[in-house]
């Protein structure tokens, strides 16, 4: 039984970062792409970005390329979003997911296991 917990969100000000983490158990994440999706108020889930087994990484656009960075350590089962040069338009509850078929996608449908979220408020 798959189980992903994030941690790491809070309020910070704009410019300033917060690194997110989203721990594994009950699987070898070697075997997973993961990925960090999140949701603003009202609105629908959004890829931000995922890692896969070979540590490709991927963002959804360039401006999160350049201040959020994806990683994770297969030895502790985590993956990280690190994100520096906050905006108050990043202000969203961050989720994890991982997906067990080869390759990643920014499509949700394609992640069958989520965490219940992180919340990140940048004011």
């Amino acid at each position: 039984h798959v189980q992903l917990v994030e941690s790491g969100g809070g309020s910070v000000q704009a410019g300033g970062s917060l690194r997110l983490s989203c721990t594994a158990s009950g699987y070898t994440s070697d075997h997973y792409c993961l990925a960090w999706f999140r949701q603003e108020p009202g609105k629908g889930r959004e890829a931000v970005a995922t890692i896969g087994e070979d540590g490709n990484t991927y963002y959804t656009d360039d401006s999160m390329k350049g201040r959020f960075n994806i990683s994770r350590d297969a030895q502790t089962n985590t993956v990280y979003l690190q994100m520096d040069s906050l905006k108050p338009e990043d202000t969203a509850m961050y989720h994890c997911a991982a997906r067990r078929e080869s390759g990643c996608t920014f499509r949700l449908q394609g992640y069958s296991v989520w965490g219940q979220g992180t919340q990140v408020t940048v004011s």
